[in-house]
């Protein structure tokens, strides 16, 4: 499965920035040798249900160290028996669009 996921306290610093809880919740996606990739909006993460979700769960708990309050946003496409989709999906857009 794939799942992206947003999480981000409910306050920033004092500029508004939220950029070191996000980056605490990085960390452990990055410690936990799933296949990731974080863009500017979401952090990508594939594996196990049983593997993603814990790491997911470790993240929201790393921002959750810094503020009272965590927003979560989590989409999931959950095809079993395939693995390696974080980059065959975009490999294929790629092949269709004929770049």
């Amino acid at each position: 499965m794939i799942v992206a996921f947003s999480i981000s306290p409910s306050a920033g610093d004092e500029t508004g920035g939220v950029s070191e809880a996000v980056a605490e919740a990085v960390r452990v996606v990055r410690a936990s040798g799933l296949p990731n990739e974080t863009n500017a909006m979401f952090t990508n993460i594939e594996g196990e249900w049983d593997e993603v979700m814990a790491v997911v769960k470790q993240a929201v708990d790393a921002v959750a160290a810094a503020s009272p309050r965590v927003s979560l946003v989590l989409k999931a496409d959950i095809r079993p028996g395939y693995t390696g989709q974080l980059t065959a999906k975009v490999e294929r857009i790629e092949q269709a669009l004929g770049e």
